[in-house]
């Protein structure tokens, strides 16, 4: 007996299409994550602990979002495929991701914000990009909630009120981040070309990779807005939660070419607290971020371990705690003092002496 199969099946383009789409994206950049993952655990093991512990939680619930989103297609495309439930409901997978992107993308910018605090020395606009942090946070679970409230594809309209609060507060977190942190690296520019061209290429490293964050955000408001009937949201919307990790890491892992700019050998966190100058070995120098040189040997210095390139306010300086052999005394950030290196010789019988005049006593020394 021959089996009469439908031609033409139900139209699933705009449902499942970019949820789909979305998904894929979710999966590639999961694969960028794991390589800068493992770059990071391999190059930057003296990283301060809860740096390490942050990059290893957002690698563990990443990894929890990506298997959830393979359920999210997995259900309605196989387990109900066709089936009116399949069709008319959002999988049940599917109401956990908003809350996940949540505890993604605000430990994120709490981390961004006690940085900005450090560099700017500023309280307000930290504190400011904190709140909207939280407030991201309670929109996202907010929204996951009402989702496994509604179920129904036909009442995604009604989603408007707590999706808006956890992604327009996203994004005006993410603009305000890139803004700020580019107003505070533009004001440690020194007018030395090595250093301001270091600090140029953070402040474009900065923008590329705080604001597609804040865009990609603002495109899941745009598209859930003029289209709501479709899911061609989720196209932004399952990929956010990448995009906020993959741009951490680019951040974290990009400072050992920055170190190497500067002639810095241990590639170590840009924003170390505890390690927090930068050595130019073939030069000598010191930098920090007052603006100044100071040459800090007249002769390369060796030392054991390599200081780092640090965007704070540079600090005290202790001349007795210094040597040639050791680590520069230098623990303050980009900043540049110039002193000069005052050289005490003995001279036993200086020219200007013979002509009868007194000879000095012997240990006298003159300075140059």
């Amino acid at each position: 007996m021959a089996i009469t199969l439908p031609e033409v099946g139900p139209d699933v383009t705009l449902k499942f299409g970019p949820m789909l789409i979305g998904v894929f994206i979710n999966m590639i950049l999961y694969g960028v994550l794991i390589m800068q993952t493992l770059t990071y655990y391999q190059t930057y093991k003296n990283d301060q602990w809860y740096i390490k512990a942050l990059v290893y939680y957002l690698f563990v619930i990443e990894t929890l979002n990506t298997g959830l989103d393979i359920g999210v297609m997995y259900e309605p495309l196989i387990v109900r495929y066709a089936t009116a439930r399949g069709l008319a409901h959002f999988p049940i997978a599917f109401a956990a991701e908003p809350v996940i992107i949540g505890m993604i993308s605000t430990p994120i910018q709490f981390f961004i914000a006690y940085r900005i605090r450090k560099i700017s020395k500023s309280i307000w606009i930290p504190l400011l990009i904190c709140v909207l942090g939280l407030v991201s946070l309670g929109g996202s679970v907010w929204t996951t909630y009402s989702i496994a409230e509604f179920k129904l594809f036909a009442r995604k309209p009604e989603l408007h009120n707590p999706a808006l609060v956890w992604l327009l507060s996203a994004s005006a977190a993410d603009v305000l981040l890139t803004a700020s942190l580019v107003r505070a690296l533009y004001r440690k520019k020194t007018g030395f070309k090595l250093m301001d061209s270091v600090i140029n290429k953070i402040i474009r490293l900065t923008v590329q990779t705080g604001m597609i964050t804040a865009i990609c955000a603002i495109g899941d408001v745009v598209f859930f807005m003029t289209l709501p009937h479709t899911t061609l949201n989720f196209i932004w919307d399952l990929s956010l939660a990448k995009l906020y990790a993959n741009s951490l890491m680019s951040t974290l892992n990009a400072r050992a070419t920055l170190n190497g700019a500067l002639n810095v050998q241990e590639p170590n966190f840009l924003w170390d607290d505890d390690t927090a100058t930068t050595n130019s070995r073939s030069a000598g120098m010191s930098f920090n971020t007052r603006g100044t040189r100071r040459d800090t040997h007249p002769y390369p210095v060796s030392s054991p371990r390599a200081q780092i390139f640090e965007l704070e306010a540079s600090k005290s300086y202790n001349s007795s705690h210094y040597s040639p052999h050791h680590d520069s005394p230098y623990t303050g950030g980009i900043s540049v003092t110039i002193d000069r290196v005052v050289e005490t010789v003995e001279d036993p019988l200086p020219k200007r002496y013979s002509a009868g005049m007194d000879v000095p006593q012997k240990g006298a020394s003159i300075t140059q």
